[in-house]
């Protein structure tokens, strides 16, 4: 049995000149540049939650990156077991070779020299002021790591810590820094091989479903990705900067232990904004001939879109930002202040952008959103991305499983949102599965809403969607 009093964890940490004192069960409110509580429920409900209050009351001689610092700090202490678990676990899962985790440390150590670099030469501008924010809160939760195994011969580095929260650029730097031997000959495969790889390779489903009237709207994603990675904390930042470039706060999110992004990507942010993502495939191995260190990476563009951006509009502006080409995604942001419950939807309420190397897209879909439902299931939506990513040649080779209209998700979608009245509904949507049942899903468990691979009776795999996440909004 699980002791309950061995699960809750809370602390304060006082921090200036980018230096923390811990104080353990103590929740300063008053004087502590954060505070806050984790309650390590992992092996009880499948989650931890974490909650960090950062800057609540101004402190003499303390900048706004003490107070990211201290953030950062804190939740390194209350989560250094995971952290390191959760690493393990990706290493392993990864397999990336010796070699190309040696290329991976000279890449990082580039693009890290670059963001130090630019937020050096613009130090007033809010776009590079807002990246020294999330570098800050990294180089916290690092320290915060290091300060409860500090006597450790085996503590993790930077690198681990710029490795777990690249883990979905990794996905496609693995083709840049060894394009030979990592890259498939997609066309080459058999029909057979191709479903595994895409599925294997492709992330996520989501759904954003109005009810007639608009009498409400839900926003939800469902996860898949190596079962390994099922290390879940549900974080809660409170980080009042004194910045005016900041139009949130407040981000609640889905996320995993040693990272300060979600990676789903699933957020909820007191701007009013919601983002969801799902991983769209390349298949042209020459767009990654143009991947460059000298960029930001995805997770670094999204938190700071998520800090910055009024509206969806912005939010695409920003993202597009320095594109890494690298975590190649489909991101639906939805405005809540654009939709009026029981009376319609304004214009901006649902902006959609998709980016692979060398090109971002974006434009607002609100129109569609009135229509019903937007859904996403690792296909692009724009068509220049589409072609631009290897999918007609996919489809004409290998099927409707790389049609954006006719694959097995869309149809799903198509047929049952429908059906969604409620969140009970919705909720079982999301987590659908009835492939020994459903024709569309053709006896495999890869073709439904919630893949499971392990499911699979010829090739099971460690690997499917592991959780769903819905908002309700009325």
């Amino acid at each position: 049995m699980i002791r309950a009093d061995k699960l809750f964890h809370s602390g304060s940490v006082t921090c200036k000149r980018l230096s923390c004192k811990f104080k353990k069960d103590e929740l300063d409110r008053q004087k502590a540049t954060a505070y806050g509580t984790f309650n390590d429920t992992l092996l009880v409900s499948g989650w931890g939650v974490l909650d960090i209050y950062a800057g609540d009351v101004p402190q003499r001689g303390q900048t706004n990156k003490d107070i990211m610092f201290g953030a950062g700090f804190l939740e390194g202490v209350f989560t250094a077991q995971h952290i390191e678990d959760h690493y393990a676990n990706m290493v392993g899962a990864l397999a990336l070779g010796e070699r190309l985790m040696g290329k991976l440390r000279k890449w990082f150590e580039d693009q890290q020299g670059f963001t130090n670099f630019m937020i050096q030469i613009h130090p007033t501008d809010p776009y590079w002021r807002q990246v020294s924010y999330v570098k800050a809160q990294l180089d916290g939760l690092i320290a915060g790591y290091k300060s409860v195994r500090k006597h450790s011969k085996k503590a993790l580095d930077l690198f681990a810590f710029y490795f777990l929260n690249s883990k979905g650029d990794i996905l496609d730097l693995r083709h840049v820094l060894s394009p030979v031997h990592s890259f498939p000959n997609w066309l080459n495969l058999t029909k057979e091989e191709a479903e595994l790889k895409f599925h294997m390779s492709g992330h996520c489903s989501a759904l954003i479903k109005v009810l007639p009237g608009v009498k409400n709207i839900y926003m939800s994603h469902s996860t898949w990705f190596l079962y390994s990675a099922t290390n879940r904390i549900y974080k809660h930042y409170y980080l009042n900067v004194n910045d005016d470039s900041a139009a949130a706060k407040k981000i609640s999110f889905s996320s995993y232990a040693g990272l300060l992004v979600s990676i789903d990507d699933f957020y909820l942010m007191d701007s009013g904004l919601v983002m969801l993502q799902t991983t769209n495939l390349v298949f042209k191995r020459e767009l990654y001939y143009t991947v460059i260190a000298h960029t930001l990476l995805s997770w670094q563009r999204v938190r700071v879109a998520n800090m910055m951006a009024h509206s969806g509009y912005e939010w695409c502006k920003i993202v597009g930002m320095h594109n890494s080409g690298t975590y190649n995604n489909q991101y639906m942001i939805i405005d809540l202040s654009k939709i009026d419950i029981n009376e319609g939807i304004r214009e901006g309420a649902l902006w959609v952008t998709e980016q692979i190397p060398g090109l971002v897209l974006a434009n607002d879909e609100t129109q569609l959103l009135r229509e019903g439902y937007f859904p996403s299931y690792n296909i692009p939506f724009f068509e220049e991305i589409y072609v631009k990513s290897g999918f007609p040649d996919m489809e004409k080779k290998h099927g409707s499983s790389y049609s954006y209209t006719n694959c097995s998700r869309a149809k799903i979608f198509r047929r049952d949102q429908a059906k969604v009245t409620d969140m009970a509904s919705m909720k079982a949507l999301m987590l659908s599965n009835d492939y020994k049942h459903d024709s569309i899903s053709q006896g495999n468990p890869w073709f439904a809403i919630c893949a499971r691979g392990d499911l699979d009776p010829k090739k099971p795999r460690d690997d499917g969607c592991y959780d769903t996440k819905v908002n309700m909004f009325e």
